[in-house]
């Protein structure tokens, strides 16, 4: 196989990418309490969702191992890229350099050379914003383009893509500490959606807020695009933590208002569930 497309958990697939062979994704984990999940496909959100909401305590996350990462390589392979969730939220990214390097190692040692090269993206940014990126390593590799070529205009890709959010629930804010209570209960109160959004370095900041979750979505749509140009060649993405209906709702306005190449819709796995919480929405580009 010329190459293969690695992503942590956070960046979920579509159907059509589960199947293909070039794509491969790596399990983080989340312990909520004393309960632990796995986010591959033994994952199950709704469990996962009832848990998080009985219990007082934020979930934490771990990232996968190095060998995890490794396992993922597949045999015969010339050209790897990793995509993980920001380095700004996760510890992923430094896993995957350090496998990265202790495979590099390896190879030198047994083979006095390394034969596969070996690239790892910071996605700064979460979920489909990963899923997007593995996709435009695709389609550069299936047109021919040498793996520099390839490392130089995904990198550019990233640098040029936003990823936005809006949650229903402030409790994972509250719980890990970025919200006060008083500001949580506050806004909850009074039906405030905060509209979130990545920063150039993949961090999180508030792009502003608006009352009830209908207002916030539109408000999420005109801030993306805002900042997107050329709509008509990208692809947009939309992921939903358990509310089809809603990133439906999304996808319908936005086609309204612009013209995309094409607009996916996936359901959150483990991590991006977390993020997200029950009833958020994400939007990448």
């Amino acid at each position: 196989m010329r190459y293969k497309i690695v992503i942590d958990s956070c960046g979920e697939l579509t159907d059509a990418l589960k199947k293909d062979s070039h794509f491969e994704n790596v399990a983080l984990e989340i312990d909520v309490d004393d309960y632990h999940f796995m986010d591959d496909a033994s994952f199950d959100q709704k469990d996962f969702l009832q848990k998080v909401k009985e219990s007082p305590n934020c979930p934490k996350s771990s990232c996968p191992p190095p060998a995890r990462f490794m396992d993922a390589f597949g045999e015969d392979t010339e050209h790897v890229y990793m995509v993980t969730l920001s380095a700004q939220l996760s510890g992923s990214y430094n896993s995957a350099m350090l496998a990265k390097e202790l495979y590099e190692e390896q190879q030198e040692t047994t083979n006095g050379s390394v034969p596969v090269k070996i690239h790892v993206f910071d996605s700064k940014s979460a979920s489909i914003g990963e899923t997007l990126i593995g996709m435009k390593i695709q389609e550069l590799e299936e047109a021919g383009v040498t793996f520099e070529q390839v490392v130089e205009k995904v990198e550019n890709y990233i640098a040029e893509m936003n990823t936005f959010f809006v949650l229903e629930s402030l409790e994972t804010l509250r719980k890990n500490g970025r919200l006060s209570n008083l500001k949580a209960v506050l806004a909850t109160a009074l039906n405030i959606k905060p509209v979130m959004g990545s920063t150039d370095i993949g961090s999180i900041q508030q792009l502003g807020q608006a009352r009830g979750m209908n207002k916030a979505l539109e408000s999420m749509v005109e801030k993306m695009l805002a900042v997107t140009k050329n709509c008509e060649e990208k692809v947009l993405a939309i992921s939903h933590c358990n509310c089809p209906e809603r990133a439906k709702r999304v996808r319908d306005r936005i086609e309204k208002l612009a013209h995309f190449k094409k607009i996916v819709i996936v359901d959150t796995a483990g991590i991006s569930s977390l993020y997200a919480n029950d009833g958020g929405v994400i939007l990448a580009v």
